[in-house]
């Protein structure tokens, strides 16, 4: 148990969380004259150690997750989940929705789609939440900087949050707060070119591509930002403001993520900082949730194809569920530090 527990902890910490990678940054940092122990040393370190470790996780993880997702093009998607039915079927569009690689703006055409083709408005809403809230490659990404516990109990309640969510739009019935032009919109089956091995990589290379040039932008603006909370800002703020003494420190940090727009991989760095910082771990996995998820763009984007009624709904939902998951996370913490 003790070779298992030190390989694991060796492959947590070297492989995904590439830690070699920060010391050989410090050392040259260093050898150029950055002291890195110092304000300006740290942020340089932060950001070029985060940056350079996100980005090679998500090229790999990107390639991995479009070469799956090359099995499920949008009409065989809108196959599989036609045959379920129930809370049977929102599970399945959950699990569906972990192997779309999509931020939340990337995900409401295909809910647009999936909607027109006459799929379960409580269906196509649990796909809606699940798809830029949980995916495979969060999952590694959570593990690399929290731990496997923590990764996986995230990503289970983000699908529990999904399946609960959809299942009660579902039971609300309310299909006439889908726009119209959606409604009576027609869906086409498209005919699926068979894929070889080959064909299947090039997708995935090109997904790959498509995909850091879409968020490279964001992961770099989360790092600059994670650089300053970890390097400029007091941590006796942090913990004062996110910390144990605010009881109300999950609901700011929900709240706080809703102007933003990045997906999960954005989002990380600035976790990172304020964990270690001395904020709550519910607080930070709250702040993640409500960027990816709540985000204001998405926001706009959704009121197109549905009605404001619906949108509310929609936002309390997935609201209540992710302040929910923080209070969780923030008991467990507790518990297992008293």
């Amino acid at each position: 148990m003790e070779t298992f527990k030190s390989g694991w902890g060796f492959f947590q910490d070297e492989v995904l969380g590439m830690k070699w990678l920060n010391r050989l940054i410090g050392r040259l940092l260093e050898a150029c004259g950055l002291d890195v122990s110092g304000r300006i040393g740290g942020s340089v370190q932060f950001f070029l150690y985060d940056t350079i470790k996100i980005m090679v996780l998500l090229g790999f993880l990107i390639l991995l997750i479009s070469y799956i997702q090359s099995y499920f093009p949008p009409e065989r998607t809108k196959k599989i989940l036609g045959r379920f039915h129930g809370i049977g079927a929102n599970i399945i569009a959950v699990l569906l929705g972990t192997v779309t690689p999509f931020c939340s703006c990337s995900s409401i055409p295909l809910f647009i789609g999936f909607t027109s083709a006459g799929l379960p408005l409580g269906v196509t809403f649990s796909f809606l939440i699940s798809s830029p809230m949980v995916d495979l490659g969060s999952l590694v990404l959570l593990m690399s900087i929290f731990g496997w516990k923590v990764a996986i109990v995230y990503v289970v309640l983000g699908l529990v949050v999904a399946v609960a969510g959809g299942t009660l739009i579902e039971k609300l019935r309310l299909d006439d707060q889908v726009e119209e032009f959606i409604r009576k919109g027609k869906s086409f089956d498209v005919p699926q070119d068979k894929l070889y091995f080959k064909d299947r990589m090039k997708y995935a290379w090109e997904q790959v591509v498509a995909t850091v040039k879409k968020v490279e932008p964001y992961v770099l603006i989360g790092v600059a930002i994670g650089a300053v909370i970890h390097n400029w800002i007091p941590k006796d703020f942090i913990v004062r403001t996110l910390g144990t003494g605010n009881p109300f420190g999950v609901i700011i940090a929900t709240i706080a993520g809703v102007p933003m727009y990045a997906d999960i991989f954005g989002t990380i760095p600035i976790a990172e900082a304020l964990l270690a910082k001395g904020a709550q771990l519910g607080v930070v996995l709250s702040f993640m949730m409500g960027v990816t998820t709540l985000s204001l763009p998405s926001m706009i984007m959704l009121k197109k194809a549905v009605k404001l009624k619906l949108l509310g709904i929609f936002a309390a939902i997935c609201t209540a569920g992710i302040i929910t998951v923080g209070y969780f996370f923030n008991v467990i913490q507790y518990l297992l530090v008293s």
